[in-house]
């Protein structure tokens, strides 16, 4: 008895499911990125991406991006706008919105989700979808000078394995092509 009535509620819930993931709405998922620049006048950028994808099948319309976490008193925007609109986001669509800031006060920094609003063509009211909110951004910090081999050390790090395989090969192929100095020896006699 207890069997039959969990493939029952499995079977209802497979089919709640499938009507709910085939339904004719947009869903709309937000990614906020930032990311900090020292510049070498020791002022501090911060560009920041947002990349807004439409998950659902059909079109969201006046489709409009706020994002007001940038206080004016901590920062300055140096290119773009922290708001824009779009007429439309088609179903499986992507659309992107950058723009710069400079610091202007040193401490650490939490930014909040930008916040999207689109229109549905079946229902009246705005609908709002947030974005992912960044990780905190030490604006302006004292950090220690990068130590002169520090690049060349993360380098290696990186990509040691692999110039010491390609070493490996070059030397390979050059004690195949080049001839030992005892054959070229032998050669030599061979021919008077």
């Amino acid at each position: 008895m207890a069997q039959s009535t969990l493939i029952w509620a499995a079977l209802a819930l497979l089919l709640v499911s499938s009507t709910l993931g085939s339904s004719d709405v947009p869903f709309i998922v937000a990614h906020k990125k930032a990311s900090l620049t020292r510049l070498k006048s020791g002022a501090e950028r911060v560009s920041v991406s947002i990349h807004i994808y439409n998950q659902g099948s059909s079109t969201a319309y006046d489709v409009s991006l706020t994002d007001d976490s940038w206080s004016q008193d901590v920062f300055d925007i140096v290119s773009g706008n922290t708001s824009n609109s779009w007429e439309r986001l088609e179903g499986g669509g992507l659309l992107t919105h950058s723009f710069e800031l400079e610091g202007k006060t040193k401490g650490l920094f939490y930014g909040a989700p930008a916040v999207i609003t689109f229109r549905i063509p079946t229902k009246a009211a705005l609908q709002e979808a947030y974005s992912t909110p960044i990780l905190p951004l030490d604006v302006l910090a004292d950090r220690p000078p990068e130590k002169k081999f520090e690049g060349v050390k993360r380098l290696l790090a990186k990509y040691g394995s692999l110039i010491s395989v390609i070493s490996f090969m070059v030397l390979f192929v050059y004690l195949i092509v080049t001839p030992s100095k005892s054959n070229a020896g032998k050669g030599s006699k061979k021919k008077r």
